[in-house]
């Protein structure tokens, strides 16, 4: 069986496992479980603290396993990134005193509070610049408040909690991170990469994709075939079918959810008719 790691609690866990549910595999029905098997794919699932995730998979203990880009590189983990999953995206970036720094070699001889202390070292060596970290498991804005730290280094998406405990953002982005399938080592791992695991990757992929596209159907004077495939290439070629009445034809293509209402106010407004969108449910490309 190919031994996956889902993170059993956290910003990742829910995401996760819908993903695993709508890829056709069959998860835990009590959060408490902490060893699934699903026979019938073949998969055993481990429910682990997304933290240890990494460190599992780049031990081949297990072959594959969701988790953060950013918990990945915190554990210095041998783990591969196999793939973005598209959800849970964050971004770590630097934060002072307001007004006190505007580059990260003002932190020299420093102290600088974080939770991920292997990222953000690794960062903070290749840039060459010298500290003193301090592990911080949570509230890490108020590190410098209350005295334990210069600066912090923290995930950041509007700012506005910084702001209020008198921090400014500075310097550049440390990491753009998201959930990503990773795998054992090459070499290590009991399943063989071109069988399990290559049909997990595969199963994600066409969710990612029955998420962001929509099938997009019309009718269309048989003229304004080449306008309207402009409007809607999708992701190869469009399917266009002869109708009965010799001037029309049927387009069918994917589009892109986000721009759904505006493809069909632009197909109506050059003369589309019958503009029906579909949602997919599986995809395989």
């Amino acid at each position: 069986m190919l031994k996956i790691a889902v993170p059993n609690k956290g910003s990742l866990s829910e995401t996760a496992a819908q993903m695993l549910a709508e890829a056709g595999y069959t998860g835990r029905k009590d959060p408490k479980e902490l060893i699934v098997a699903d026979p019938a794919n073949d998969v055993e699932f481990f429910y682990l603290r997304p933290r240890d995730i990494a460190t599992y998979v780049g031990s081949g203990a297990l072959d594959v396993g969701i988790t953060g880009r950013d918990l990945l590189l915190d554990s210095g983990s041998p783990a591969r990134e196999i793939d973005e999953l598209g959800f849970a995206a964050s971004t770590f970036r630097f934060a002072g005193p307001a007004g006190r720094f505007t580059d990260v070699k003002e932190l020299e001889g420093l102290r600088v509070a974080t939770s991920y202390d292997g990222l953000v070292g690794a960062w903070l060596r290749e840039a060459g610049v010298n500290v003193t970290l301090v592990r911080l498991d949570g509230a890490v804005e108020s590190a410098v408040r209350l005295g334990v730290a210069d600066a912090v280094a923290d995930v950041v998406e509007t700012g506005s909690t910084l702001r209020k405990q008198g921090l400014d953002i500075f310097g550049p982005v440390i990491l753009q991170s998201q959930a990503v399938l990773i795998a054992a080592p090459d070499g290590q791992g009991d399943a063989e990469p071109a069988s399990g695991q290559a049909t997990l990757h595969r199963r994600l992929q066409g969710v990612m994709v029955a998420r962001q596209y929509v099938l997009i159907d019309y009718d269309l004077p048989s003229h304004l075939i080449e306008k309207a495939v402009a409007l809607t290439p999708g992701v190869e070629s469009p399917t266009i079918s002869p109708l009965r009445d010799s001037g029309w034809v049927a387009v069918r293509a994917m589009v892109p959810r986000t721009s759904t209402n505006r493809i069909m106010d632009d197909l109506y407004e050059l003369g589309a008719r019958a503009i029906l969108v579909t949602p997919i449910h599986a995809a395989r490309l």
